[in-house]
């Protein structure tokens, strides 16, 4: 599934920025193939033309806003206008497109030698649709970890230009920690006195490229304002010895890219 030549792709410079910035551009690792075939599979599943069991689904706001999101609702029938897919490593095409080996490269490169998985998401937005997501970072105790995860791998599907409502990040700002300790959205006001606005960087992908992204650099994303959808998958990889701390069904985590 991946690009000839990108399975031995040089990560000495990208790791780098990774750890320096809180987010890295990998370049095109993806074949035309795999995109065609995940990006058919992503309808597939949001039309319920392929069932798996186990996925998650969340629809979005018919509003455009993330306050109005439906949340709790799950799958509401056929439709390419769900926010996200969750639990995709239950899917065997989008499983086989995790366990590439030059993300099992970088996994135990940043993470270490025993690597679980936290969760696979489908981030989709529709032609002239999607959710404005604001400031946030992927980490707080709503989480239920006994640590936070710091590595994330995001594949753009689609093309991912500004207009489309790419990732927007400020750079550094993983080097903090929580804004909260909550985590997630980050308050308006927190945002307004960090200063940290006007260093924020529009980061647009092509279809196939893949971005490292620090679980705490903020980051955020506008809707889709062009008449092509916008769909990322994004993996978050942690450290094997993390434990969920719910005491109500807690989860267990796949390992994967071997010992």
């Amino acid at each position: 599934m991946l690009l000839p030549g990108a399975e031995a792709l040089d990560l000495t410079d990208p790791l780098a920025h990774y750890r320096a910035h809180g987010w890295a551009p990998l370049g095109r690792v993806a074949s035309p193939e795999a995109l065609e075939a995940l990006r058919r599979r992503a309808d597939q599943l949001m039309l319920g033309e392929v069932v798996q069991p186990g996925l998650f689904f969340q629809h979005d706001a018919a509003t455009g806003r993330y306050q109005d999101i439906p949340r709790g609702q799950g799958w509401q029938g056929p439709s390419l206008h769900y926010r996200k897919l969750e639990k995709l490593e239950l899917d065997p095409l989008f499983s086989s497109w995790i366990g590439n080996p030059l993300f099992g490269r970088i996994a135990h490169a940043v993470v270490g030698p025993e690597v679980v998985l936290c969760r696979a998401v489908l981030f989709t937005k529709a032609a002239h649709g999607g959710t404005e997501l604001p400031w946030h970072q992927d980490a707080g105790n709503f989480w239920g970890l006994d640590r936070d995860p710091w590595l994330q791998i995001w594949t753009a599907l689609d093309e991912a230009p500004a207009a489309a409502g790419c990732l927007e990040i400020i750079p550094g700002t993983h080097q903090g920690g929580r804004a909260t300790p909550e985590g997630g959205v980050i308050p308006d006001e927190l945002v307004a006195q960090s200063g940290t606005l006007a260093r924020s960087i529009l980061a647009p992908a092509r279809a196939g490229e893949a971005l490292l992204i620090h679980n705490h650099v903020w980051h955020r994303s506008g809707r889709n304002a062009t008449g092509s959808p916008r769909r990322g998958l994004t993996i978050c990889l942690m450290d094997a010895a993390t434990r969920c701390t719910r005491r109500r069904s807690p989860r267990r985590f796949p390992r994967v890219y071997g010992p």
